[in-house]
Parts: structure tokens; sequence; C-alpha cells
């Protein structure tokens, strides 16, 4: 085993039963209404902390990822977001060299001592990730659920859409490569090339 497999099998990462989150009421692909899951399934009362390691190949929990995108939007209107291309260090083995548009990961004990294990570990990746030297806003937009892939039945995905002033965002770690924003439309052109969480959101909220 090596060292970073180490690592991933002791990270406890945060988790809800598949079956509850069927209780708020199943979808496939993309849903706005995050209000109506986000209140039950962030509950401290449903959530767990179990090995990432034996969670990645259990279909029965659901671990919950904020999957932040960047936009910036020019004078004339015009649209462009944040890319990169997964390198092979980046802990899921199944989404590299994948092209993507969503920074984040696992919520872990790590970020359990906080008031809100949620906020404080999507404020941790973004630091790990990128840096972002430019003001901005954010908002929450909506969850992934993607069933017909293995990687997916294993992820529920919480959309934050950052909105920033400039394109000023530069990677903070090596396997976020070939990083830049790029025009919607030509994203939208060239989907097949993106991981299928960055393809479900780009057509529910670019298209």
């Amino acid at each position: 085993m090596t060292t970073m497999d180490a690592q991933t099998a002791e990270e406890q990462v945060m988790v809800v039963p598949t079956e509850r989150f069927h209780d708020c009421g199943h979808f496939q692909g993309f849903t706005p209404d995050s209000e109506k899951y986000l209140t039950q399934l962030l509950d401290p009362a449903q959530t767990q902390y179990l090995p990432r390691a034996q969670m990645e190949e259990d279909p029965s929990f659901k671990q919950l990822i904020p999957y932040c995108i960047f936009q910036h939007i020019d004078e004339a209107g015009n649209v462009s977001v944040f890319q990169y291309t997964r390198g092979k260090g980046q802990g899921e083995s199944r989404l590299h060299s994948k092209k993507s548009i969503g920074i984040g990961g696992h919520i872990s004990t790590l970020d359990a001592g906080e008031s809100s294990p949620y906020d404080e570990g999507m404020r941790r990746e973004l630091e790990e990730e990128i840096v972002i030297n430019t003001p901005f806003t954010q908002k929450l937009v909506g969850l992934i659920n993607d069933d017909e892939t293995e990687v997916g039945k294993v992820h529920l995905g919480v959309v934050h859409l950052f909105t920033v002033d400039t394109q000023d965002i530069q990677p903070n770690e090596e396997d976020i490569c070939e990083t830049g924003f790029r025009p919607v439309a030509e994203l939208l052109e060239n989907i097949d090339g993106f991981e299928t969480w960055s393809s479900i959101c780009l057509k529910a909220l670019f298209a």
C-alpha cells in the first residue's frame, strides 16, 4: 500500500445513508431544490464519519461533496467558467485526466470540530486546491446525483456558484492542471471531455 493509499484508508469522511437521501426524494442529474435536501441531510443526527476507502465501494451511503464552480461575466455579459484537468495525484483515481469545472472535496473529521463542518470543509478544500485573488460572491444553486456511474453512486454533490470580479484564480496543487477560464459556449461544444458532474452542471446551469 502506498503512503497516499494508507492516508485515504484512514480518512474518515462525512456520509449520509443513501436511504435517507431517497426519503427526501430521489433524483438523477441536477436539482435546484437544495434547501429541501440539505436541511435534512446536513442534520448532525443524520451524518456519520466513516472510512473513505470503505465508503468508495459502498453505495448504501452517500459522501457529501461541496462542488464549487467559478464564473466570470464581462461587461458585455459574456460568461466564462474556470476549468482544469485532474492530475493523477488527486484522490479519486476514477476521475484522473478528466476535465472539470468543480473545485471541492470530502468533508472529513478534520472539519468536525467546527460549528459548521460542511462550511469549514468547503473552505479548507478551496484553500488546498486553488488561490482566489479576486473578490467574489457565491450562492448555493443545487445538488447533483448520478447513479449511472460507479463514482456517482457513492457521492452527492452540493453545487456552489461563485461569481468572480476578475479571472485571477490560480492552482494551488500541481494536480490541478491546464487551468483557465473558457467561454461557456466552448465548454458546451466539448462537453464529452468532462467528468460527469461537470457535464451535468454545464447543461443545467449554462446551456
